[in-house]
C-alpha cells in the first residue's frame, strides 16, 4: 500500500504523462496548501499557549503565520514525496500554565480546530465560486488542495499517538492514563505510525474521516442554495 502510494504520487504521474504545466501547478498548489495548513496550525498552538500564560513560543518567534518559522526542508520534502510530513514542534513550558491538564488540552486541540476551520472556509469559497462563477480550473484545484491538506492535517494530528496532538488530548482528558502505556507509546509511537501507514490502516482512517467531513461541509453549505 505504501509503495503504491509513492508510485501513484501525482508528481510521478505528471512526469510520466509529460504534463509539465500540470506538474508546476500541482507543486505550487501543494506548497501553498502545506504552508497555510502548517503555519496556521503551529500559530494556533503558540497563540493559545500565550493566552494561557506561556510566552515561550511567542518569544521564539513562533506566534506567526510566516511558514519559514514552522516548516523544515525535510518535513516539506516528505509532504511532497510521501504526502505525509511534519513541522517544527511548538515548545510549551508547562510551568507557566495555571491549570496544566486543561491548558494542555486547549493548546493541543487548537491546531486541529484551526485546520478544520480553514478547511470549512475554503470549502465554502470552493462551493460558491464553483457554482456561481466561471472560475479557472487552477483556482478550483488550489482550493481543493487547501481543503484536502487542512482536513488531512487535522485528522492525522488528532490520532492518539505521540508525538501527535491527539496523544496530548487523550492524556489531558484521561489523567490516570497508565504511566507504562504512556512510556511505551512515547517510545514506539513513531514506529506505530509507520506500521499503520505501511499496513494501509492510516490511509483508510484518513479517507473515512475525510469523506465524513466533506459530506458534513457540503450538507451545511447546501442549506444556502
Amino acid at each position: 500500500m505504501f509503495f503504491r502510494s509513492i508510485t501513484n504520487n501525482p508528481i510521478i504521474l505528471y512526469i510520466q504523462a509529460g504534463d509539465w504545466l500540470g506538474l508546476v501547478i500541482y507543486l505550487l498548489a501543494l506548497l501553498l496548501a502545506v504552508s497555510v495548513a502548517i503555519s496556521f496550525h503551529e500559530w494556533a498552538h503558540a497563540f493559545v499557549a500565550y493566552k494561557l500564560g506561556d510566552p515561550t513560543a511567542k518569544n521564539m518567534g513562533r506566534m506567526t503565520i510566516d511558514p519559514t518559522k514552522h516548516i523544515t526542508l525535510i518535513g516539506l520534502l516528505c509532504f511532497i514525496v510521501f504526502r505525509i510530513g511534519f513541522a517544527r514542534p511548538v515548545m510549551v513550558n508547562s510551568r507557566n500554565l495555571k491549570h496544566y491538564r486543561r491548558d494542555d488540552f486547549l493548546i493541543s486541540i487548537a491546531g486541529v480546530v484551526t485546520n478544520l476551520l480553514l478547511a470549512f472556509v475554503f470549502f465554502g469559497v470552493y462551493f460558491f465560486v464553483g457554482r456561481y462563477t466561471e472560475a479557472p480550473w487552477y483556482l478550483l484545484f488550489a482550493l481543493e488542495m487547501l481543503i484536502g491538506i487542512n482536513i488531512s492535517f487535522a485528522v492525522f494530528n488528532i490520532l492518539p499517538l505521540p508525538p501527535l496532538d491527539g496523544f496530548h488530548v487523550l492524556t489531558s482528558m484521561l489523567p490516570r492514563f497508565g504511566a507504562k502505556v504512556s512510556a511505551f507509546l512515547y517510545r514506539y509511537g513513531f514506529i506505530l505510525i509507520l506500521i499503520l501507514l505501511f499496513a494501509g490502516i492510516l490511509p483508510a482512517i484518513m479517507n473515512w474521516a475525510y469523506g465524513g467531513i466533506i459530506t458534513a461541509f457540503y450538507a451545511f453549505y447546501s442549506l444556502f442554495i
